[in-house]
């Protein structure tokens, strides 16, 4: 079977998030969860189907930047549509300044991305408190947002324009702030009675299930600090959780890694998760604890790389057409090794090679790969740190907010799952590396 390149090019493409509602690159997805050590989206998707369908469910999710939340998400997404929910999936970071957030400005997002979704399927939503609010934060900002012209100007497009004009002025941002702080319950009060409320009764109009808000992106707030004793994390998911707990939908929020080494991992629990604790995705585990093949995860990889070349042959057929790709099979193997079982890092190598040369690649091409990945690696890290992550490996674990900032947050270490639970690897670039 011929290789379409170009095809093949455009699916490898490390920063593109797979919707699995296409049913084109629905046949690039390949299921992990045997092997990641839990059924994680399955259990978010039940909370809200069977548990509690008719109860606003707020759900926390978390995990590497770049091992794969965001296509599951949107697999839970095509899921939930499936079964007859009406599903507002957005990236925060269209509508947020990562490096700067506050609750309001979360509050104002889903309100916007609600809204914006309900009038694609003709219903529209018109709340009196929410959007006097609006036009007074435009008379208070003072800045002409060029919306007074349009005479029915619509919900969505009113806080798109005021989100815009505030993330890109901090100021602007911090004044908005100071106007909007003061009112918080009672933006929240309006969101829940005058959009999310009423917006489920006209759903239900039409026969759906419920309505679904999943946050992605979240996961990427900085950790910096927002006070002179909280980083910003704690401070929008533990200090302020509980209002963000109370929406009056089925929410799932994307939440820092870093929050499940914080001292206040039970207070989250308790405020944003109600209880729950976060679901975590970790890698896709290529080795044993010590050190062996893990089987199952090197092929589902294979899968992985050989799906998005050969998307309508049949998974064990491909196997047979390795060679269309790499020089040898155990080019492949390499190069699912070398990831990690980390899926972006997988995507990232191998869309390198693909810049360098046309397939079969080349085992040479992709060492080049591998070592310039590595040596990017390799500049940030300090005698001092070399010598923790030789401790990483010696114990195979990890704790406090320090070690992750240092390991985790950088792609250092990996976490990952299996029976016996959570334990901590090296990235096995970091591992061949002279310095290790």
């Amino acid at each position: 079977m011929k290789l379409d390149l170009q095809r093949f090019f455009d699916s490898c493409n490390p920063s593109k998030t797979l919707v699995l509602e296409n049913p084109e690159e629905r046949q690039y997805y390949i299921d992990f969860a045997s092997v990641r050590g839990g059924k994680v989206i399955e259990a978010l998707g039940r909370t809200i189907t069977r548990l509690a369908p008719n109860k606003p469910t707020c759900q926390l999710f978390t995990g590497h930047i770049g091992c794969g939340k965001s296509t599951e998400l949107r697999r839970l997404e095509a899921e939930l549509k499936q079964q007859n929910f009406h599903v507002v999936y957005f990236e925060s970071t269209q509508d947020l300044d990562m490096a700067d957030v506050d609750v309001t400005d979360i509050m104002l997002a889903i309100a916007r991305q609600v809204t914006e979704s309900l009038e694609a399927v003709n219903i529209k939503i018109r709340p009196g408190y929410f959007n006097n609010l609006l036009n007074e934060v435009i008379d208070f900002l003072q800045t002409p947002i060029e919306l007074k012209a349009e005479a029915e100007i619509s919900l969505p497009l009113k806080i798109a324009k005021i989100t815009a004009k505030t993330k890109d002025s901090p100021k602007l941002r911090s004044r908005l702030r100071q106007y909007l702080e003061p009112r918080t319950n009672n933006i929240l009060e309006s969101i829940n009675q005058e959009v999310l409320e009423r917006a489920k009764q006209e759903l239900k109009a039409k026969g759906k299930n419920g309505l679904v808000v999943i946050i992605d992106n979240l996961d990427r707030i900085d950790p910096r600090a927002k006070t002179s004793e909280r980083s910003q994390p704690e401070y929008l998911f533990v200090d302020r959780g509980e209002q963000l707990r109370k929406l009056n939908c089925h929410v799932v929020y994307t939440i820092p890694l870093v929050l499940m080494f914080s001292n206040e991992i039970e207070a989250l629990k308790n405020r944003l998760g109600g209880g729950m604790a976060p679901k975590i995705l970790p890698m896709v585990p290529v080795q044993l604890r010590d050190g062996g093949d893990y089987e199952e995860g090197l092929a589902l990889l294979r899968q992985m790389v050989l799906a998005r070349a050969f998307p309508e042959v049949n998974p064990d057929d491909r196997l047979a057409l390795i060679t269309e790709i790499f020089d040898t099979p155990e080019t492949l193997d390499r190069l699912c090794r070398i990831s990690g079982g980390h899926v972006r890092n997988l995507l990232g190598i191998l869309y390198s090679c693909l810049q360098v040369e046309d397939p079969p690649l080349s085992r040479e091409c992709l060492e080049n790969a591998i070592r310039e990945y590595r040596e990017g690696l390799v500049l940030a890290i300090t005698d001092d740190e070399w010598e923790v992550l030789r401790l990483v490996v010696q114990k195979q674990s990890v704790s406090g907010e320090g070690d992750y900032q240092l390991l985790l947050r950088s792609l250092f270490v990996f976490e990952y799952q299996d029976r016996q639970g959570r334990w901590f690897g090296i990235n096995p670039v970091l591992a061949e590396a002279k310095q290790f």
